[in-house]
């Protein structure tokens, strides 16, 4: 899915420049006193499949509804696909979702939610719709109540995708799956992805689904971007620093200390290892989620983006 370099220029984009999938702008929701989200800034490039990580409560679901325009802003901004989120009906055809539990309508057959999907959307691909559904063995006169968790899976992704959108929108869809209903959902997925050339946000907190299937990475904790950028680069720019004496003492210039912990840290930097003070070795995914979201509930810790080079 990932195609060519990141996206790094803050300034305006030329005509020559794909239009981001999401890009907010001192996004801010609150609901009260208590704020969803903090003066989010994100770009995320085209083309991507995106992984949305971070605790219960850190604002996943409201970005993604906020995307979708199901919620407006307190205050910032966030276009979607170039435009206002569901600014038309136009605009609402261009993107699917999948809220959480992947609800579907119980007393409904397979066959009724069909119909229904191709009355509301334009772009109905009838031909996508019913050859999945015999692909993945949905029965089309089954209510939709009498299926299992992982076929109103199956079959809230196919109505999401039969609009044939540009962006996908999964808001924890497989977190109540069994694993192997979890990992046909996750092919599925990917085929629909490739089959319709669209990005993808996926929110989940299974960083084993975000490092099978993500090339992009949003770390969301304490209400705010902690760190996003294309997978790779991410993993190139984060070393583990092994400190002989257990003290990696004062970093270095250029180097960040993400995560001290007993016998080094996990560090970003642009410099190569060899430069590097100590011996190092490669984090792994969910070492740097985890390094970002322990940063983010350390009492007195900065918290706030640190953008990758496809994020701002």
């Amino acid at each position: 899915m990932l195609r060519g370099g990141a996206i790094t220029d803050d300034a305006v984009m030329s005509h020559e420049d794909p239009v981001p999938v999401l890009q907010a702008e001192g996004l801010t929701k609150r609901y009260g006193r208590r704020e969803a989200l903090s003066g989010v800034e994100l770009r995320v490039p085209a083309g991507r499949v995106v992984g949305l990580v971070g605790p219960n409560g850190a604002g996943k679901s409201t970005l993604l509804n906020l995307a979708c325009g199901l919620l407006e802003p307190t205050t910032g901004s966030l276009r979607v696909l170039g435009s206002r989120p569901a600014a038309s009906a136009a605009h609402l055809a261009r993107v699917g979702f999948v809220a959480q539990n992947t609800p579907v309508y119980p007393s409904f057959s397979v066959a009724d939610h069909l119909r229904l999907g191709a009355r509301l959307n334009p772009s109905w691909d009838r031909g996508l719709a019913e050859r999945r559904i015999a692909q993945v063995g949905l029965n089309p006169g089954q209510k939709a109540g009498r299926l299992s968790g992982g076929q109103r899976a199956q079959l809230a992704l196919t109505i999401a995708a039969a609009k044939r959108p540009e962006l996908l929108i999964f808001d924890e869809p497989a977190a109540a799956l069994d694993p192997l209903a979890r990992q046909g959902f996750l092919a599925n997925l990917m085929e629909f992805v490739a089959e319709l050339g669209a990005s993808a946000v996926l929110s989940s907190h299974l960083l084993g689904d975000i490092e099978q299937v993500c090339d992009h990475l949003i770390v969301l904790c304490d209400s705010r971007v902690q760190v996003a950028g294309d997978v790779r680069d991410l993993l190139a720019c984060h070393h583990r620093l092994v400190a002989p004496d257990g003290d990696p003492g004062r970093p270095p210039a250029g180097v960040e200390v993400v995560r001290a912990e007993h016998g080094g840290a996990l560090v970003r930097t642009g410099r190569p290892p060899a430069e590097l003070p100590f011996r190092t070795r490669p984090v792994t995914l969910e070492e740097l989620v985890l390094a970002y979201m322990a940063r983010a509930n350390t009492p007195g810790a900065r918290s706030g983006a640190v953008a990758g080079e496809g994020a701002r």
